[in-house]
């Protein structure tokens, strides 16, 4: 067995040895040009332009949800294709479009909050993946949830 993988090793270098005339060049490497080159951006991309990115709620109570509307427009050249749209929590559900968006058109993307056991602070980040440059974009649902013990005490003043 030694024999037969001393003379598949052999052969092998002899072959690669003999290939030496057809080297690999650099040039056949398309490296991405660098963020501050503004000729390296593909203007053929769609653009996803929201009218807002950040929502906030104000204050509500433990429990109660709220939903709301990211609306956006595909500014770019060519059709817009959403791939996911996923949220730092799972109390917090994003909805978006599966279709193609054309170019000019108008869509929107909703977004759930459960507060159920979220009191205090909420700051939830949504990133949405899609065919533009850079891939994903992020939106983001914040305000306060009031502990339901502080909302009953609330209501009885």
């Amino acid at each position: 067995m030694n024999k037969t993988f001393l003379v598949f090793s052999i052969y092998t270098l002899l072959i690669s040895c003999n290939q030496s005339d057809n080297k690999v060049s650099t040039d056949i490497v398309n490296n991405p040009a660098t963020a501050s080159d503004p000729t390296a951006i593909n203007t053929n991309l769609p653009e996803i332009t929201f009218v807002e990115n950040i929502f906030d709620f104000g204050k509500i109570n433990e429990g109660e949800s709220i939903t709301h509307e990211y609306k956006f427009v595909n500014t770019g050249k060519v059709d817009l294709l959403i791939s996911n749209a996923s949220a730092s929590c799972g109390c917090t559900v994003p909805v978006w479009p599966k279709e193609p968006i054309k170019p000019g058109a108008e869509n929107k993307i909703l977004v759930t909050f459960n507060s159920e056991g979220k009191a205090g602070i909420a700051d939830k980040q949504i990133t949405i993946v899609a065919n533009t440059q850079p891939m994903e974009t992020k939106l983001l649902i914040k305000g306060e949830v009031i502990a339901k013990q502080a909302a009953i005490h609330n209501e009885a003043h």
